[in-house]
């Protein structure tokens, strides 16, 4: 019979178990635990994702720390080159905001859903009680007249922010975004490309309030 502390056989030998194969064996073991966490963590984070969508909230409604607070200071060269009736449109800084009440949209040329809703942008620029001001991000100038030129231009002033300072300065996720600010102070945010839906039932309200409370 042959002699070992590792273990018994069946024939009730004392079996040799090599200690590299235990250890090769747990390590296997301890890896298929692995391959398991990115899965977890995926279907935790699809789980809430699916939560949020369905319970009813707005996704868009993203609380602002700048929400009834001053617009921050900044001052934004013209966007070259973009004229009306013959002159250069001014550019931008906290000053055009001071006074009366502003929908300041921060947009680009090479943002799709920028292109989606320019025709609410359009139809904004008809109301003579505010004004449509635009913080144009991280673009190309060339690129950037040639969109306003194609598809209009709804902005009173465009100010360049080619850096993307003064974008985070405003608490900016992305592109587009659009503010209501009345005599220098920031009410509503929202956040995305404007649709009809939330024109009507967010931008809008948030306008007319700003309005009536100046």
């Amino acid at each position: 019979m042959t002699t070992s502390e590792n273990g018994v056989g069946g024939d009730g030998e004392v079996e040799s178990i090599d200690p590299s194969q235990a250890a090769n064996a747990a390590a296997a073991r301890r890896f298929k635990w692995f391959i398991f966490i990115p899965l977890t963590v995926f279907l935790m984070l699809a789980a809430l994702f699916y939560t949020r969508l369905t319970s009813g909230v707005d996704l868009k409604a993203i609380p602002s720390a700048l929400i009834n607070k001053p617009a921050p200071e900044f001052t934004l060269a013209p966007l070259a080159g973009l004229t009306s009736t013959g002159k250069q449109i001014p550019g931008l800084s906290e000053k055009d905001v001071e006074t009366g009440v502003s929908v300041v949209n921060v947009w680009a040329s090479w943002c799709g859903p920028c292109r989606t809703e320019h025709p609410v942008l359009m139809e904004l620029a008809k109301d003579t009680r505010f004004k449509v001001l635009g913080i144009n991000y991280k673009d190309k100038a060339e690129n950037a007249r040639r969109f306003l030129g194609t598809l209009g231009n709804p902005y009173s002033a465009v100010g360049v922010d080619d850096t993307g300072r003064t974008g985070i300065d405003w608490g900016v996720y992305g592109v587009p975004e659009t503010f209501v600010v009345a005599n220098g102070t920031i009410l509503f945010k929202y956040i995305g490309p404007i649709s009809k839906e939330g024109f009507s039932k967010q931008l809008m309200p948030a306008l007319e309030k700003a309005l009536t409370d100046k």
